[in-house]
């Protein structure tokens, strides 16, 4: 069919579907019970390559100005079998095309025609289809098809109109909980699935959904309001705020850094925002399940765990919002390699947090093989995007050759388990209400971790009740700790676990209340520093040495202080420029192996610009030591690294490497020292996978 009867066609569907759903309807209806809450089966089966399309929209590149003469020539090529022909031999397996940018289903229906074109070509040729799906309005246009969603947008903040970025004034932002906006993008959701036959939705812009502005609406302020009467009793609402009549609550207006948020209503509202963004994507992920279980839901809270405080900034609390995604995009920055002051910047935090939690990572790969191999390395059967649809990549030979390398070789990269015995806490009170010492420390604990190649994993409240697989708990100043929490550390040392803790941890409650002494003072075997009540100030670090001691089975190290070698302005987040290796890094790595009953998992002798990932794969009984080198440009060649590693259970048959670097080793030489077998890997480029066979 030619492109201009699809636009017919598409325009009907969409004032066909409009008008079968009543003002205030939800299309579809209630999703049934037996709607599907499982990851679709695909996910973890095939390798995910992407490449996307979704700004391109000539409509779009209009409206922003940024149309190259060249545009519609390009968009044409963009939409046709050779193109895709181009995309199949990279290696894609999923191209995300544009769907709905939020001109209105109406404006962007002659677009939708190519895209319908373009997703029919592509499952011709084997590549699934995701399609975007945004979240501002551009209301130029939407007003002519919904003239009622003028009450969806955020009102004046602080005197401003509400919109996206500070140039693009045609988009504006809405109150994403708002009855009849959620209406409309079940609508755009169903032709979606349901027409288009999209294999994932992609829904951006989720880092600036749940931003402060938005809930300055009145119905957010009154589902504030609502919110805080259903978590809290009356008598404790009274403990919480010193009253609980909320008639004339409203959200506190504030901007600028902080860094303590001490006022229990700012505590709330961060918790409330991240509440109802946690709820929307539930909702979302059930309706799409309830037309076809199979549909992966994807979201873009950007900025990853990049020392940002996303709890207050974005109202983005990763271990809720997860729970209701099957993949999350980071665009944090942070391209893998070493800056020019010698730190090592990678998104490896990033990937440890989504695979923690069930997820994927989409990222841009295409910029360096090194990208490309720290996604292998982190993410989980997912190697990102490497280029554009319409800008095609035609990407150099090396890049070429990690994207054949992985395809190829995938059967060692489907559905890897972490292997890590060790495990660092991000409690939820202590990063959401303090944006310096615990991020600065907890950051540069995972940096020496990194650095020295002890393979361990983020874990988050939840994880606190079975922590069975760690040897170590790492509590780097985390200082909230409910009566709860701190009785699971306790049981977890009680059962022989290792437990190295820092600075404040334990001394506040969730509420950021001061507790008299450290809540876990009894396994420290150290007084709290002295309260100080004004003027305000941080708590004193205590000017002791490191404690080690045993208690019971399990083994304790409280450490007074992470020492940062660069350290971090307050109230600003805890970005790359200050990862340097702590000035202690040494001292904190070996807290670890003394909590861990000083037989470490893994022992990797090589630069610390040389990182190691640890994963099992349990099908094939095999383990996996990824190895990469983010000082790639500077020491282009690493020779003979020696490793050390505790196989666990079962006799080691064989260890051979593969690498698209060339140099693959089918049986390397390997001997056993007691409980460890023990090897050389002669040459590491940029990346090379131990496999060790079971």
């Amino acid at each position: 069919m030619e492109v201009g009867a699809m636009t017919g066609l598409v325009l009907v569907l969409v004032l066909l579907f409009a008008g079968s759903c009543a003002p205030g309807a939800e299309p579809g209806g209630t999703p049934p019970e037996t709607a599907s809450s499982e990851r679709p089966a695909w996910l973890d089966e095939e390798p995910i390559i992407i490449v996307g399309g979704w700004d391109d929209m000539p409509l779009f590149r209009r409206r922003m100005g940024s149309l190259r003469e060249w545009h519609d020539e390009a968009y044409e090529q963009a939409h046709t079998e050779e193109r895709v022909l181009q995309l199949k031999e990279l290696g894609v397996t999923m191209a995300v095309l544009h769907f709905y940018k939020g001109f209105g289903l109406e404006a962007e229906a002659e677009h939708l025609a190519y895209t319908r074109k373009l997703a029919e070509l592509c499952r011709k040729h084997g590549i699934r289809v995701g399609v975007y799906v945004g979240s501002t309005v551009a209301y130029e246009t939407f007003l002519l098809e919904k003239p009622e969603a003028e009450a969806w947008f955020v009102p004046d903040y602080l005197g401003q109109p509400v919109h996206y970025g500070k140039t693009q004034t045609f988009r504006k932002r809405v109150y994403f909980a708002h009855p009849g906006y959620k209406e409309y993008i079940r609508k755009v959701v169903r032709i979606a699935v349901e027409d288009f036959q999209a294999d994932l939705i992609h829904f951006d812009n989720t880092s600036t959904q749940a931003r402060r502005p938005m809930f300055f609406h009145p119905l957010a302020i009154r589902d504030f309001r609502e919110f805080l009467e259903r978590k809290y009793t009356p008598e404790v609402l009274k403990q919480r705020l010193g009253f609980n009549d909320l008639r004339y609550v409203t959200p506190p207006a504030h901007e600028g850094p902080l860094s303590t948020i001490t006022d229990p209503l700012f505590q709330e509202w961060a918790d409330f925002r991240c509440h109802q963004l946690t709820e929307y994507y539930r909702e979302m992920k059930e309706y799409i399940h309830s037309l076809n279980p199979q549909v992966a839901v994807e979201n873009n809270p950007h900025i990853g765990m990049s020392g940002v405080n996303t709890v207050w900034e974005q109202g983005v609390d990763y271990p809720r919002l997860l729970e209701h995604t099957d993949i999350v995009w980071t665009e944090e920055g942070n391209d893998a390699g070493i800056s020019p002051e010698g730190v090592l910047i990678s998104k490896i935090r990033s990937y440890k947090t989504a695979t923690g939690l069930g997820n994927k990572i989409f990222s841009y790969t295409f910029r360096t093989p090194l990208m490309v191999a720290e996604a292998m390395a982190y993410n989980r059967g997912c190697l990102g995007m490497v280029g554009g649809i319409q800008e095609y990549p035609d990407p150099p030979p090396t890049h070429r050759r990690y994207i054949r390398f992985y395809r190829d070789r995938f059967d060692h990269y489907r559905k890897p388990e972490s292997a890590a015995d060790v495990a660092v806490l991000h409690s939820y009170a202590t990063m959401a209400f303090n944006n310096d010492r615990p991020y600065q420390s907890t950051y540069l604990f995972e940096q020496a971790l990194i650095q020295a190649k002890v393979p361990f994993d983020i874990v988050f409240d939840r994880h606190l009740s079975d922590l069975s697989r760690y040897r170590v708990l790492v509590l780097a100043d985390q200082e909230c700790l409910s009566d709860e929490q701190m009785d699971q550390v306790r049981g977890f040392v009680k059962r022989g676990g290792g437990l190295v803790a820092t600075e404040h941890t334990s001394l506040l409650t969730p509420w950021r209340s001061r507790r008299s002494d450290f809540g876990l003072a009894d396994l420290f075997a150290v007084q709290a520093p002295e309260f100080v009540p004004w003027p305000p100030r941080p708590e004193a670090i205590l000017a002791i040495d490191p404690v080690r001691r045993r208690e019971g089975e399990g083994r304790v190290v409280y450490v007074p202080e992470v020492k940062p070698a660069v350290e971090k302005p307050p109230a600003e987040p805890m970005t790359s420029q200050y990862w340097h290796l702590p000035v202690n890094w040494r001292e904190l790595v070996e807290s670890v192996r003394w909590a861990g009953g000083d037989d470490p998992l893994l022992e990797v002798e090589g630069p610390l610009t040389v990182t190691a990932e640890l994963l099992r794969q349990e099908r094939e009984n095999r383990l996996l030591l990824h190895l990469v080198n983010y000082g790639m440009k500077e020491n282009p060649l690493v020779r003979d690294l020696q490793i050390k590693l505790n196989p666990g259970e079962g006799t080691v048959r064989k260890v051979y490497t593969l690498s698209p670097d060339g140099g693959e080793v089918s049986d390397l030489e390997f001997r056993s020292e007691g409980n460890r077998i023990r090897f050389t890997l002669p040459r590491l480029e940029t990346y090379t996978l131990v496999v060790i066979q079971l």
